[in-house]
């Protein structure tokens, strides 16, 4: 079967930004022209289709990153809507990773904020190209060219108008076109949907030109050839050649094409989709996709957005659906697939086969019988595969480059209310932990209770929230707690050796260890320097694997240990005591009582903190995040109010919601991301320690 749409009028694109800049309202607004709905939904009555979950349509904000297919001009785009809360920043790290383009939105109030930041430090780390959009021009305090400055100096981007908006706020009319010089007015009594050319304005004309000329000269810096026109004559350069030029720019990631409009109002929304179309990537327009040969990880392999080249393709994200079971949504990067066929999930090794192939639109589907390079889908039948897999040709096998996820910083216990409920639990776990890599499930053995981690407050709260409606789980919840980790600042030698006979056959292991502190993030390594068979080779792994299970229980507070480098340089055997035990046991203990020698501290996580508050609270709320052993490194104005940056430690950020609320009368708002792991004052650390135990002893 023959594919429905030519790869170079495929677009895969994002639509990312801070919470509460109008994302689902903008893809909901898509959706609407491009004829996939006929009614359009409101985010504000839970109505979104984009926002299908019932947690995204309680909270009003996106949490789980949706695909969709749509058609616009003869092109196919493919959009995955990302949440903007920083907890489901994995969401947004995961569709960034398959995306060929995004469009960045801005609200034209907020300008650039702290999640419009992150993300676009993560689009960066993927060389993804954009195109901003400046959204709610129509709100009190639109300022277009201030959000302009913004993204120049905040985010560093050569911008390049391509509009500017007539009026603002409730004057917003509708928007001048730089390359046509034309204005387009938006007719109020259609709602926005019906709009017609006209002559641009007398009183805009100065400023339009002024930004036409700003346009032609960002243009012709792109291109060599247009540099020699340019100086003989700027008019001399047509509509295509400009086209061309910024095409080439924003594909190369050298530009970012700078549009206005108001979603809400469905204004700029069709001219938004024009551009889609003219200036983000089609996967043909992208450099081939570099792999690695799974036997030889230095080996590079190249995949060509071809659909007769060898399969190769990234699974993305996996979603546990409550009537199909397992889906598996993927990016074809080369060749194509059918269901029914087998396929190499290569990062584990193992063949499986695809059942049925489906293109999603938000939570409705279409069967495929094919699907080709390029195009995002979803599968049924891929039991073993999780987010980060790569599935190619089993003939061919390659590897793609994974997608690394942050740790989990925040902890709560659950407990099913009966043993019936255990079960249920259990496997609920099980399906959310597969769909979210931020998510983890661990057990305290000692108060038997469950252990959930997440982002933040707001990530366990919606997996919460999950487990009683979607899947039934009756639980009690226990208090979040922080995820503390145990690291060393000194290096040591211990040598230890485990000897015990007791009736018949006895036990010795005899371990001589070096264990120093690695760098912040680098984990855990383990090196055997054995030499002359002072152990034998198969009681090695036995030695690493004691020390592993000793750094998951902790050693000074029964906090997971990080970053530590293990050398084991000698030891002795016994030939007929000595056994994988013996082994397991002398590296565990060698490495408790070298881990007490080195200094040991406890780390814990470190939030950036952003506070936008009036000014009259300014005070109030830099106190307050002093008390909170929080760290003020900047306060700056913008639109009006002032913005406190900071850093503070998680364990006394929570309930600040409520706080900020009460000191400054509901007026501030706030958002806050994990920043990185430090040490622990010694007093605070003692205290840790203290409860801990109390809480073992219990």
């Amino acid at each position: 079967m023959a594919r429905k749409v030519e790869l170079h009028m495929v677009r895969n694109i994002g639509i990312m930004a801070h919470i509460d800049a109008g994302k689902t309202t903008l893809t909901e607004r898509v959706l609407y022209y491009t004829g996939k709905t006929h009614k359009i939904g409101e985010v504000h009555d839970g109505q979104a289709q984009m926002d299908w979950m019932k947690q995204e349509q309680e909270r009003g904000i996106t949490i789980t990153s949706a695909a969709t297919t749509c058609f616009w001009n003869d092109h196919r785009i493919n959009i995955i809507d990302t949440p903007g809360h920083v907890d489901f920043t994995v969401e947004v790290e995961r569709s960034l990773r398959v995306l060929d383009g995004a469009i960045a939105i801005f609200c034209a109030v907020g300008g650039v904020e702290p999640q419009s930041e992150t993300v676009w430090r993560q689009s960066e780390k993927y060389n993804v190209p954009k195109i901003a959009f400046v959204n709610k021009m129509d709100r009190i305090g639109a300022d277009f060219f201030g959000v302009l400055k913004n993204i120049e100096n905040q985010l560093k981007a050569n911008v390049i108008p391509l509009q500017i908006p007539i009026g603002a706020e409730d004057k917003f009319r509708g928007i001048i076109d730089l390359m046509d010089m034309k204005a387009y007015i938006y007719d109020d009594e259609s709602f926005g949907k019906n709009y017609h050319a006209e002559e641009i304005p007398a009183d805009y004309l100065d400023t339009a030109k002024k930004y036409h000329h700003v346009m032609v000269e960002k243009a012709v810096e792109l291109e060599d050839s247009l540099m020699e026109k340019y100086l003989e004559s700027e008019d001399s350069i047509s509509k295509e050649e400009l086209e061309k030029a910024i095409r080439k720019g924003t594909v190369n990631n050298d530009i970012v094409p700078l549009m206005c409009g108001s979603a809400f109002k469905n204004k700029g929304v069709q001219r938004l989709l024009d551009a889609v179309t003219r200036f983000l990537p089609s996967p043909l327009d992208l450099p081939p996709t570099e792999a690695m040969d799974p036997d030889d990880k230095e080996k590079k392999v190249i995949r060509k957005a071809n659909d007769d080249d060898r399969f190769s393709a990234l699974a993305f994200k996996v979603q546990a659906d409550p009537h199909m079971g397992k889906l598996i949504y993927f990016r074809i990067y080369s060749g194509k697939l059918e269901s029914g066929s087998y396929v190499l999930n290569s990062t584990k090794g193992r063949k499986e086969r695809v059942g049925r192939i489906l293109q999603m639109h938000a939570n409705q589907r279409e069967m495929r019988e094919t699907l080709y390079a390029g195009d995002i889908g979803a599968a049924i039948g891929l039991d073993h595969t999780v987010t980060g897999d790569t599935l190619c040709d089993p003939e061919n096998p390659v590897l793609l480059e994974a997608i690394e996820f942050p740790a989990p910083v925040m902890a709560i216990s659950i407990k099913p209310e009966s043993r019936a409920e255990q079960e249920k639990l259990g496997k609920a776990l099980a399906r959310l932990a597969e769909e979210d890599p931020t998510f983890t499930v661990g057990f305290d053995q000692e108060t038997e209770e469950t252990i959930l981690s997440g982002m933040g407050e707001l990530h366990l709260e919606v997996i919460v929230d999950r487990l009683k409606h979607e899947f039934k789980v009756a639980a009690v919840i226990g208090q979040p707690k922080v995820a503390y980790k145990e690291t060393i600042l000194n290096n040591t030698r211990e040598d230890h050796k485990y000897a015990k006979q007791t009736g018949g056959r006895g036990q010795y292991g005899h371990v001589v260890l070096e264990i120093e502190p690695a760098n912040p993030g680098e984990g855990f390594e383990f090196n055997n320097k054995i030499t002359g068979g002072a152990i034998p080779r198969e009681y090695i792994p036995a030695v690493e694997k004691g020390i592993i299970e000793t750094m998951k229980k902790g050693v000074m507070a029964g906090y997971p240990v990080v970053d530590v480098r293990v050398n084991l340089v000698d030891g002795s055997y016994h030939d007929v005591d000595s056994s994988e035990m013996a082994f397991k046991i002398a590296g565990s203990e060698c490495f408790k009582l070298a881990f007490m020698r080195c200094a040991p501290v406890l780390l814990e996580p470190s939030m950036s903190l952003e506070v936008n508050t009036p000014e009259d609270f300014v005070g109030s709320v830099v106190g307050n995040v002093c008390s909170r052993r929080g760290k003020v490194l900047g306060i700056d104005s913008k639109a009006g109010n002032q913005v406190i940056s900071a850093e503070a430690p998680l364990s006394e950020m929570f309930g600040y919601a409520t706080t900020l609320r009460s000191l400054t009368s509901g007026r501030a708002t706030y958002s806050m991301h994990f920043e990185k792991y430090v040490e622990v004052p010694y007093e605070i650390a003692e205290k840790i320690i203290e409860e801990k135990k109390a809480e073992k002893s219990r």
